[in-house]
C-alpha cells in the first residue's frame, strides 16, 4: 500500500471515532426556531461540505497547453509563398 492509502485509512479511522464519540444532541439555531440535533450529524455535514469545497476549489482549471497552439488554431499555418492553382496556370 502507497503512504496515500495508508494516510486516507488513518484519516477515516479518527474521522470516523470522533463522529461516534460525539453524539449527544445540541441546540442548533435556525434564523427563527431552535433545533435539537445530534452533535453528530451537524458535525458530518460540515465535513461533506467542507470536502465538496475543497474539492472544487482545488481541481486544476481548464487551460491552454500552449500560446503557440492557440495561435496555430487561430491562424492557419499556410505558407505564403506557395502558389495557388490560378496563379500557377497563369505563369505556365
Amino acid at each position: 500500500m502507497s503512504g496515500k492509502t495508508i494516510f486516507i485509512i488513518i484519516l477515516t479511522a479518527i474521522l470516523t471515532i470522533f463522529l461516534m464519540v460525539n453524539t449527544e444532541p445540541v441546540d442548533f439555531n435556525f434564523l427563527v426556531t431552535t433545533v435539537a440535533v445530534s452533535k453528530l450529524l451537524v458535525i458530518g455535514i460540515c465535513i461533506i461540505v467542507g470536502f465538496i469545497i475543497g474539492f472544487i476549489a482545488g481541481r486544476p482549471r481548464k487551460t491552454v497547453s500552449s500560446y503557440d497552439d492557440e495561435i496555430q488554431k487561430n491562424n492557419p499555418t499556410e505558407n505564403k509563398k506557395d502558389l495557388s492553382d490560378e496563379d500557377r496556370a497563369y505563369i505556365s
